[in-house]
């Protein structure tokens, strides 16, 4: 499983939640498998200076990097319709937190 987090660094594990999807400043990317991170990536977010319309193209970039879960501390309705039409699930955690923090929630539900 594949788990993007709109983050502010990068950081890796060490990043923290953005508050928002489209702006973040990165993306971490986390494989999981066997219930272990078996690999860090960190994207920058190539839609930082358009005024307009940077979910949707951040949402086309995490789908095309195979990401299955997305969570940042907010995600609007376009971008959340577009992540269901592509069968990405998201999640919101509170801005600020960890990633490694989210990851470890994450795997306790699995």
């Amino acid at each position: 499983m594949k788990i993007g987090i709109a983050t502010i660094g990068e950081k890796g594990l060490e990043d923290k939640v953005s508050g928002t999807f489209g702006r973040a400043e990165t993306y971490t990317i986390i494989e999981i498998r066997d219930e272990k991170i078996s690999s860090v990536k960190v994207l920058r977010n190539p839609a930082t200076s358009y005024e307009y319309g940077a979910g949707p193209i951040v949402a086309r970039m995490l789908v095309e990097e195979g990401v299955h879960l997305v969570v940042a501390g907010e995600i609007g309705p376009g971008v959340s319709s577009i992540l269901k039409h592509h069968n990405v699930k998201k999640m919101k955690f509170k801005a600020g937190t960890q990633v490694a923090k989210v990851i470890k929630e994450l795997l306790k539900h699995t």
